[in-house]
């Protein structure tokens, strides 16, 4: 069994807020995640996606999956331990549901259902007998309410010449995936898969990169203290800039000046 399940704080179900950077891990029980506001991104053995409210995925017991939050976000996660629900639904109705991870839509049905029982959940957070029904209540409906989202791998390329230009035009200011999807006339999801199976990473994470090349640009050309770096390439604060700039080139941006002189 899990370390997880022998957990006395162990939660069948739970309302969470995920950061800003991206993290991954993988676990040895099932788990689903629906989206109840803001945006996250996922990211399933590969298989990248934007999840919205009214959206979820279906994690598989020890698949390796990616996680990261756009902004204010939070998410409703149900951990889907199969031994401790032996009682509630069976084996077989667990097997089918988990057949494989993947992303769905819900109804306004099982939207409507999810957002009373999380106000009940977030009024009573440390009651373990609302996170069990909660869970017992929502695997008893899942699938019966959700729709898998298309699998849209045709041969649809991006415009990444497009795209590119919309970003280095706006990097001093927030970018979101509504706005890249709309220069290509896709809708948020699919425009996210699309953007990840193209290029390998998701637009966050593709517009941060951008960013920071700019910025190191700037490090090495310019006059420009590191603090108007940060505020010339659309970073919130110096210290988030900072931050960021240190995991993708090594080093902080004032030691990466002084070691990279301009010529």
């Amino acid at each position: 069994m899990n370390e997880k399940l022998n957990s006395p704080i162990f939660k069948p179900s739970e309302i969470v807020k995920l950061p800003e950077q991206m993290d991954h891990h993988n676990h040895g029980y099932n788990q689903v995640v629906i989206g109840l506001s803001g945006q996250t991104e996922f990211d399933i053995e590969g298989a990248g996606n934007l999840v919205c409210p009214g959206q979820g995925c279906l994690v598989t017991a020890d698949s390796e999956h990616g996680f990261s939050g756009i902004g204010n976000n939070e998410i409703l996660v149900l951990n889907v331990a199969s031994e401790l629900y032996q009682a509630s639904y069976t084996q077989d109705h667990i097997a089918r549901l988990f057949d494989q991870s993947g992303y769905f839509h819900l109804d306004r049905q099982a939207q409507n259902l999810i957002q009373a029982l999380t106000a009940e959940m977030a009024a009573h957070p440390d009651d373990l007998l609302l996170s069990r029904a909660c869970t017992d209540t929502l695997m008893c409906v899942l699938h019966r309410h959700f729709k898998p989202l298309k699998d849209d791998r045709q041969s649809y390329r991006l415009n990444m010449d497009v795209i590119d230009q919309y970003i280095l035009q706006h990097l001093t200011r927030k970018i979101s995936v509504a706005q890249l999807a709309g220069l290509v006339f896709l809708g948020e999801s699919q425009f996210h898969f699309l953007f990840k199976e193209q290029t390998g990473v998701t637009p966050h994470q593709y517009v941060l990169k951008k960013r920071l090349e700019l910025a190191r640009d700037l490090i090495e050309e310019s006059q420009l203290s590191v603090a108007q770096v940060a505020q010339s390439t659309g970073f919130a604060s110096q210290s988030s800039f900072t931050q960021a700039f240190t995991r993708l080139f090594g080093k902080p941006p004032a030691r990466y000046r002084r070691e990279n002189p301009a010529g």
